[in-house]
């Protein structure tokens, strides 16, 4: 497959990418400085809320967005209208879309784990705006193939150990590594089961 990964350089991306290249697939890395990425990914300058998305949704099967609103300056808007960028990219097309999403739209006993008194208010501005682009994408039509995977509430680097439970909008776990993060995106890349769905993993 042809994946072509936003946010290449970041620690979810950049694992994306080289789990991706160590498939045999042939992927492109999109940063905004174009710096150097994982043995064997074609480096790109760009970003997603510029014509780099259209111009490799034409080509690639899978485009990956590992941005945030920490990743775009801090910008929740521009956040947001990057996730849309991609969506009309890839719109009536058979490319698939990946969103990295967030622990915080998660949901326990019918509620938000965003909206809960003991979310951690340093964080619960950036969940609320990517809980909010996963709305977005779920009001998007069947043109639009799209999947979200939100990781445990802890996502930090660690071992590749491809050992991990999958859960629906509920967290099946409190932690996970990277690593793994990678490894069931690319699972689920390489064998769709969560079209146009959000789904999790952890330990």
């Amino acid at each position: 497959m042809k994946i072509a990964v936003f946010g290449a350089s970041g620690m979810v991306g950049s694992r994306v990418a080289a789990e991706a290249v160590s498939r045999c697939h042939e992927v492109t890395g999109v940063t905004r400085s174009g710096g150097e990425l994982p043995a064997g990914v074609r480096a790109v300058q760009g970003s997603a809320n510029d014509a780099t998305a259209k111009e490799l949704a034409a080509d690639a099967d899978v485009l990956v967005a590992a941005i945030g609103p920490s990743r775009t300056g801090g910008d929740h808007q521009e956040y947001l209208d990057a996730v849309d960028n991609l969506v009309a990219a890839v719109r009536g097309t058979a490319t698939r879309l990946f969103v990295v999403g967030g622990a915080g739209s998660l949901v326990v006993n019918g509620n938000r784990v965003v909206d809960g008194p003991d979310f951690p208010a340093e964080y619960k501005q950036e969940s609320l705006t990517v809980s909010q682009a996963l709305e977005n994408l779920r009001a998007t039509g069947d043109d639009v193939n799209w999947t979200m995977l939100s990781p445990a509430f802890v996502i930090a680097p660690g071992e590749r150990t491809g050992t991990f439970r999958l859960g629906g909008d509920e967290p099946v776990g409190d932690h996970i590594s990277a690593e793994d993060y990678a490894v069931a995106l690319l699972n689920e890349a390489e064998t769709p089961t969560h079209n146009r769905k959000r789904f999790t993993l952890g330990y």
